[in-house]
């Protein structure tokens, strides 16, 4: 028995639409990081670039549970004083794409593939998304905050 790699020809980027209204944000960025990868298609190969495109709507009403609100995020400049620290309650009014782009950057692995699968992803604070022609799929996550109930 030989182990199937997949060629060029059997990769397919898919587009998906995830809800992230009510949603805690680690599982939010699991389920994300996933879908970016691939791993959800049977033909998933590590090294290979079978990941689909994904869109997250409503990233301003993301869950962020515990004492999280007060936790900083931090940025560098790559200038000396540049660094710049925003708390997540600051992020979630001003900036939340980047509270969520951070959570599934965390979630990828550190290699070349993960900036081609982090280009595939975009994210939205509103409900509307200018990708209705690419046709994205629904990808529908049960658990939502036990908190937003």
């Amino acid at each position: 028995m030989k182990t199937f790699t997949p060629k060029p020809a059997d990769l397919t980027h898919d587009w998906y639409i995830v809800d992230a209204a009510d949603v805690v944000l680690g599982r939010l960025a699991t389920q994300v990081a996933t879908l970016l990868r691939g791993k959800n298609k049977p033909t998933f190969a590590p090294h290979a670039d079978s990941g689909n495109h994904v869109i997250v709507i409503n990233a301003a009403k993301v869950a962020i549970t515990g004492n999280k609100l007060s936790k900083e995020l931090y940025m560098h400049s790559g200038r000396p004083g540049g660094l710049r620290a925003d708390t997540y309650a600051e992020l979630l009014e001003k900036n939340p794409d980047r509270i969520i782009r951070e959570a599934v950057k965390g979630m990828l692995p550190k290699n070349k593939l993960s900036k081609t699968q982090m280009d595939r992803l975009r994210i939205f604070a509103g409900a509307e998304h200018p990708h209705t022609p690419q046709k994205p799929q629904t990808f529908e996550i049960s658990q939502v905050s036990q908190q937003a109930k």
